[in-house]
């Protein structure tokens, strides 16, 4: 048996859903902000926004035709095609270089605002919160955890430019050493780069697997590393680091200080 109130809505409560919608997602995609991620603050809004508008629109959207003869209602529909159609949003976040693939866990919570945004929709607010705060205990502590946990045992990639000499090499090693790191495999590339002078100088690239062996970061081992004058530059896993860079512009403008000063 029809009964219309099943299918109507104030406008309070629409505004009430969409402005849950809105925050929970918001705060899911903060994080994601935070982290310099490719699907950031305003993308989990509008997913989840959009979301809980469709299952709205789905639900009453169509009311004035619940009561037509040979009409089905089926409120389902449209929330589903939400679930398939956000896929193609994710594949859009996850980039592959060489054999590293980023983005998975920024498409899986473009994935799961879209998911709390039909909740709110649905008027399952329990359920669409709940989730929320199990997103972001996932996102931040688990996420720290899961560093702690797999650090030691997956290898990770250090790829530096440096200058060609005796001691170079071994100097690296005993210095990645003594932050705790283990190198378990190195390859060496010869490289020619013209210098400021347009004199050409021989550079090599090391490519250095690496593991750690006690607690340590790459922060740490960048630091390490920025100390080595005759390194050029430091990628991790590929992802270039600017650190060595601002420490050399800082010491050499420190030591064109001291020259002035010292003039004067």
């Amino acid at each position: 048996m029809f009964n219309p109130e099943v299918w109507q809505i104030t406008e309070v409560e629409i505004s009430i859903r969409l402005v849950i919608a809105l925050v929970l997602g918001g705060a899911i995609g903060l994080e994601r902000e935070l982290g310099s991620h490719h699907a950031g603050f305003r993308t989990h809004i509008l997913v989840c926004l959009g979301s809980a508008l469709i299952v709205l629109l789905s639900i009453y959207g169509f009311s004035q035709f619940a009561n037509e003869p040979n009409v089905r209602m089926d409120p389902a529909r449209l929330a589903a095609q939400v679930i398939s159609g956000i896929g193609f949003l994710g594949a859009g976040t996850i980039l592959r270089t060489g054999k590293i693939v980023s983005g998975l866990t920024t498409a899986a919570s473009l994935w799961v605002s879209a998911a709390i945004g039909l909740a709110v929709g649905a008027g399952f607010y329990f359920a669409a919160i709940l989730s929320t705060a199990l997103v972001l205990i996932s996102l931040f502590a688990l996420s720290k955890m899961e560093k702690l946990l797999t650090r030691r045992k997956t290898p990770q990639e250090l790829l530096l430019k440096m200058v060609e000499g005796p001691g170079h090499l071994s100097g690296i090693l005993n210095k990645l050493a003594s932050t705790g790191v283990e190198v378990k495999k190195i390859d060496i590339d010869n490289l020619e780069l013209k210098t400021s002078d347009e004199l050409v100088s021989d550079y090599i690239q090391l490519r250095l697997t690496v593991k750690f062996k006690k607690s340590s970061s790459f922060q740490d081992v960048l630091e390490e590393l920025s100390l080595i004058n005759y390194i050029i530059s430091v990628k991790t896993d590929f992802i270039a680091s600017s650190t060595l860079k601002k420490k050399k512009r800082r010491e050499k403008n420190k030591d064109s200080e001291i020259d002035t000063t010292s003039s004067l």
